[in-house]
């Protein structure tokens, strides 16, 4: 199967190709087409338009987050709460403050015990003055451990008294419901 390539070469005739005349001078136009050819422009218009729209908004971000920054108190951005000192705090102050509206929020209000929860929401009521006084005092004379304490101490504080007061609420319903049920009888 394999052929002798010389064997091959005996059979082949020498036949004259003649090429035309003009074959070198289209060869080189073809060439030369070929080579200088441009590149095709690639459609970037979608790409500009989108480069213009993120330049737009950065301008307009960059703008507004300026104005806003100018319209902020200096005093209200430099000012320290509880949970601004540490995550912990906040977790602490949220805790009791959420735990203090609940308190508030479950309660019964009604002209039998008006009188009682008229002077436990105004102790309540003075202990919260006295909670942004000790932020203020924060702000002015800085952070120390006696004043996180007291502040953490004001909320216990707060907190234990609406427990107080509920407890006191519930005892007074009670009364009034054996009350109820002696009158009844």
């Amino acid at each position: 199967m394999s052929k002798d390539i010389r064997e091959i070469m005996k059979k082949y005739k020498n036949e004259d190709v003649s090429l035309s005349a003009n074959h070198r001078n289209k060869f080189q136009e073809r060439l030369l087409q070929e080579v200088h050819q441009k590149p095709k422009k690639r459609n970037l218009r979608w790409l500009q338009i989108a480069a213009s729209i993120v330049l737009i908004l950065s301008v307009s971000i960059g703008y507004f987050n300026t104005e806003t920054l100018e319209e902020i108190p200096v005093t209200s951005a430099k000012e320290i709460s509880l949970g601004s000192l540490s995550p912990e705090l906040k977790s602490i102050e949220n805790y009791y403050v959420n735990s203090i509206n609940y308190e508030i929020s479950n309660l019964d209000v009604n002209e039998k015990n008006k009188e009682i929860l008229d002077g436990y929401l105004a102790k309540i009521g003075e202990l919260t003055t006295e909670y942004k006084s000790l932020t203020t005092e924060l702000n002015t004379k800085g952070v120390n451990d006696e004043m996180i304490n007291a502040l953490i101490n004001n909320l216990q504080l707060r907190l234990q008294l609406l427990q107080r007061l509920k407890k006191q609420l519930n005892e007074l319903k009670n009364l009034n419901s054996k009350q109820n049920e002696t009158q009844n009888i």
